[in-house]
């Protein structure tokens, strides 16, 4: 349904690479075929040196045929990946020499990618961009079994999967770093935090998820924790809340502040006397943030995935968020969202159109929305967020406000001295 989307199909296609059958042998993806060969020599080659690679991560101790056999005793098990029909022109051979070169162009990509070795890809910028891209498509998947067959013949023990880790972490904006002073302090006794993309903070509980499926659920893991959307009721009836954008919230005395955290589902709320506190994780908006969301919310939409249904939560909850371009511009003065298109109403439109025909999880930040309707439902709280939005919106206008005081308390004061004066001088004419 999401790939029948008109202004979405694009999304879905790969520009400049084929991974895979799904796409395989396509006219406008054969000038990229020639370096796919290339870089998958280049990964096979027992005598390749990477710069910036230490070689004791690296070992080249199987040959190029041998991690062919390799990958053609795993054959029967891959094919079972793909739909019967996708398959079916493909002998075993055609479709080992596709796995082969497929995967070893992959790892080869993502060991330059990382270790900073652009060049040896030989390729133009574009192109080196536009396939990380195309990697992260759903119809551009190669299953995950094949990378490891071939990790072990170039890595060392788990080091492959610590350096494919590091390219889909390396893969999105992190915020600016904080170099004040506290932050310095912290730093020099220990508290810095570490690497907020390592693997340690980047699945909940340190540990290594299970075998993924391919490299789009290995990102997904990375983006979102599965445990935040089962904990959690569903709304009985007459319970409901309804969707706010930013701008509106705000005028509910909501604010928003950056998160530490990196996980999409980072999303957290905290009330006060009268105002609340939304925290919300940074997401970086550029021009493939579009297809890779909506291949991520395809993947959900599978059968045999996860049913949790988070990055689709997310979306929707987003879009509701950037209802206006105001949305997105309180979002970005607030450091949440990193504006890398053109216009705020770009960031706006690409919400409204990646989230058409979306339902999320009814369990996902379903405590979150409930006091955020109780926040919204307070007409006392809402009367002095709006009594504070319209005194103190501005520096200007608090201190039109303190000057107005000021007059009104000269004024009193001055009333009533005149008024003390007044009354003792009578009682002296009596007296």
């Amino acid at each position: 349904m999401l790939c029948e989307i008109e202004s979405n199909i694009s999304c879905y296609e790969p520009l400049v690479v084929a991974i895979g059958p799904f796409h395989h042998g396509k006219q406008k993806l054969q000038p990229m075929e020639k370096y796919k060969a290339k870089l998958a020599f280049q990964f096979a080659d027992q005598e390749s040196k990477y710069v910036g690679v230490s070689s004791r991560l690296l070992t080249n101790s199987v040959s190029k045929d041998e991690i062919y056999i390799r990958v053609k005793n795993i054959v029967p098990n891959v094919r079972e990946c793909y739909a019967e029909d996708l398959i079916k022109d493909y002998n075993d051979e055609e479709f080992v020499q596709m796995m082969f070169v497929d995967g070893c162009f992959i790892l080869q990509y993502i060991i330059c990618f990382v270790s900073g070795n652009i060049k040896q890809l030989h390729m133009k910028i574009t192109d080196i961009a536009l396939i990380r891209r195309d990697l992260f498509l759903l119809e551009n998947q190669l299953p995950f079994e094949v990378l490891q067959v071939l990790m072990t013949y170039k890595f060392n023990k788990d080091e492959g999967m610590k350096m494919i880790k590091q390219f889909i972490s390396s893969s999105h904006v992190s915020p600016p770093q904080e170099h004040g002073f506290i932050h310095r302090i912290k730093d020099f006794f220990g508290g810095g935090g570490g690497d907020p993309f390592s693997p340690e903070t980047t699945n909940g509980k340190g540990q290594d998820p299970e075998r993924p499926a391919h490299l789009l659920e290995l990102l997904r893991t990375h983006l979102i924790d599965p445990k935040a959307f089962l904990e959690g009721r569903c709304y009985l009836r007459g319970e409901w809340c309804s969707y706010r954008s930013a701008m509106e919230l705000r005028r509910a005395g909501i604010h928003f502040t950056r998160g530490k955290g990196r996980l999409l589902s980072d999303i957290k709320f905290k009330s006060f006397d009268c105002t609340a506190l939304l925290t919300l994780p940074l997401i970086t908006i550029d021009d493939s943030t579009k297809s890779e969301l909506l291949n991520l919310a395809a993947y959900e939409a599978c059968p045999d995935t996860p049913d949790d249904f988070s990055v689709t939560s997310y979306l929707c909850f987003m879009d509701s968020l950037n209802d206006h371009p105001e949305d997105v511009k309180e979002l970005r003065s607030k450091g949440i969202l990193l504006n890398l298109l053109r216009t705020d109403q770009e960031v706006t439109n690409l919400f409204k159109e990646i989230a058409k025909e979306l339902v999320p999880n009814p369990r996902a930040f379903v405590d979150m929305k409930y006091k955020i309707e109780i926040q919204c439902s307070s007409k006392g709280k809402v009367w002095i967020a709006e009594w504070k939005n319209t005194h103190f919106i501005t520096p200007w206008t608090f201190f039109t406000f303190i000057v107005a005081i000021f007059i009104i308390g000269l004024q009193v004061t001055d009333t009533v001295l005149s008024s003390i004066q007044t009354y003792y001088a009578v009682h002296e004419k009596r007296s």
